[in-house]
C-alpha cells in the first residue's frame, strides 16, 4: 500500500484497486483508520480528537490531490501515485 504522505507521525495511504467510496487509510502508531475522501468522515476506527483535528484539516487542503490520487490507483495501470507534500 503506497504511502502518499506523512506528516507529524501519521501515514497516509492508498490501495490500488480499492472498493469504493473512495477513501484513503491513516495509520498512526500500530493503529489504522479509513476515511472517506469527498465527506471526510470515517468509515472505520475511532481517532484521537488530535489526531483526527490534524487529518481533517490537512485532507481538506489537500483534497483534490486525495481524489486525483485514488482515481490513479483505480485505473487498472500500477502507475506510481503523487506524493502530497509534509508540513513545512
Amino acid at each position: 500500500m503506497p504511502e502518499i504522505c506523512r506528516f507529524l507521525g501519521i501515514s497516509i495511504l492508498m490501495y490500488f484497486e480499492d472498493h469504493n467510496p473512495p477513501h484513503f487509510h491513516i495509520r498512526y502508531n500500530e493503529f489504522e483508520w479509513v476515511m472517506e475522501i469527498q465527506s471526510l468522515t470515517l468509515m472505520r476506527g475511532k481517532l484521537p480528537p488530535r489526531i483526527l483535528a490534524l487529518v481533517v484539516e490537512r485532507s481538506s487542503i489537500h483534497q483534490s490531490e486525495l481524489m486525483h490520487n485514488r482515481n490513479l490507483a483505480v485505473s487498472g495501470k500500477q502507475v506510481q501515485l503523487e506524493k502530497i507534500p509534509p508540513l513545512v
